[in-house]
């Protein structure tokens, strides 16, 4: 799917999923047999999370391309499609608490929390006008802002992907056996925002909580840049770099085999 042009479902999550995570993991296995690249700790953002748990041999690769090709196809149908959207809201100093207090009686919740300066909100379409208006209110007077409309396939990480999860769960059971918890210490967890402890039903947990909980980036990039001086994003493009830099932390992006050369 990778490498059809023709290929017209490469867009749908349930198919995106597995072939970025594919995508991530092949390029991490080449430049450990190419450099000797073999990272310590380990976070991923959202679908990421799984990749980060491949990478740190937690999850066996064919377990994990199952489990977001499911995990994919669940969250595309916990809601009809255009029903749901996700806007980015862009500013200085956010506070992701005071925001979600203004969208409460909206059908509108805080998604991610990326940095200090980006959270991106996830809910009903026809909400979304409403929603950018409590966004202003919840901002101090006269400070500036951006609502950027996401281009995605559903309201993820929302209360809208519940649905999804106890489903979710019992295809995370039917791999957990293959799981490693140990492994799993050196992942950070969205749902928690720290590293993953190394009880299995605690990790399970979290990840089927993942699925409709808000993705806690700026908690896992703390606990991440706490380990080592130097972080190595590493996939197709290089979206999180700038939020590294927002904690002040040196995010190295890797996304080609130049860009390799150059940094490794």
């Amino acid at each position: 799917m990778c490498f059809d042009d023709d290929e017209t479902d490469l867009h749908l999550t349930a198919f995106c999923q597995p072939c970025i995570l594919t995508t991530e993991i092949a390029m991490l296995r080449g430049l450990a047999e190419r450099y000797g690249f073999y990272p310590s700790f380990f976070g991923g953002h959202s679908l990421g999370e799984f990749t980060a748990l491949v990478a740190a041999d937690a999850l066996p690769l064919a377990d994990a391309v199952k489990i977001v090709h499911r995990r994919g196809q669940l969250m595309q149908e916990a809601v009809p499609p255009g029903l749901g959207t996700m806007a980015a809201v862009i500013s200085e100093n956010l506070n992701s608490e005071r925001l979600s207090r203004h969208l409460q009686d909206l059908p509108v919740d805080v998604a991610n929390v990326n940095s200090d300066h980006q959270v991106v909100i996830s809910g009903v379409a026809d909400a979304m006008p409403d929603a950018a208006v409590r966004v202003q209110e919840s901002l101090a007077d006269g400070q500036c802002f951006r609502f950027v409309p996401l281009n995605v396939s559903a309201p993820f990480h929302s209360r809208f992907m519940r649905p999804a999860e106890m489903l979710f769960k019992e295809v995370l059971r039917d791999a957990e056996k293959n799981f490693s918890a140990h492994n799993a210490r050196h992942v950070t967890s969205n749902f928690t925002g720290e590293f993953h402890s190394d009880r299995l039903q605690g990790i399970i947990n979290s990840l089927v909580k993942q699925v409709s909980g808000v993705v806690r980036w700026k908690d896992n990039m703390r606990r991440l840049i706490a380990k080592t001086n130097t972080v190595y994003e590493l996939g197709p493009g290089r979206p999180l770099r700038e939020f590294f830099k927002s904690l002040n932390a040196n995010c190295l992006s890797i996304t080609s085999l130049k860009s390799a050369e150059r940094i490794l």
